[in-house]
């Protein structure tokens, strides 16, 4: 399934500013910047997003999980804003391990998309300015190569404002 169509079957329509749709996807927050990493099942969402806070504790950065799997998307006032379901609030699954209690935050702006990557690919030359659409709303799409070795902070940072 392509971003486009996840966003089309369980995204947001230009009618949609009061009413939250939920979308399969891992939200979080670096510093005052949300991400929200998206991508099909078994792409790596969780995983990267969990290396993203680990990364930035070690840094002694201000981070937290707003929500992993399912997140609540809503518009208010032009900006892509989510959140955890209540059933799901302050819990990351890992695989073969079940939820696990995380630090969290209630809400967060989104800022950017995370795609998460994993070889093999070409990504000498990432692709010019992607966007990816929630229906009227638009998030720069950052690719997040998924190699042993490359602490994905680092890789954020080189894309995003961090």
């Amino acid at each position: 399934m392509s971003l486009r169509q996840n966003v089309a079957e369980n995204g947001l329509a230009a009618g949609d500013q009061a009413a939250p749709r939920n979308i399969h996807a891992t939200a979080i927050v670096l510093g005052t910047l949300g991400y929200l990493f998206v991508g099909p099942s078994g792409t790596g969402k969780t995983s990267a997003a969990l290396a993203c806070l680990s990364s930035a504790a070690r840094r002694g950065w201000n981070a937290a999980l707003v929500s992993d799997d399912q997140v609540m998307v809503s518009l208010r006032s032009g900006r892509l804003v989510a959140r955890a379901p209540a059933t799901i609030a302050g819990l990351v699954e890992l695989r073969g391990v079940g939820p696990i209690p995380v630090r969290t935050v209630m809400a967060a702006v989104m800022s950017y998309a995370v795609l998460p990557v994993a070889p093999p690919f070409d990504m000498r030359v990432a692709p010019e300015l992607e966007m990816w659409e929630a229906g009227p709303v638009a998030l720069p799409l950052l690719r997040l190569p998924l190699l042993p070795g490359l602490d994905p902070l680092d890789a954020l940072s080189r894309f995003s404002t961090l």
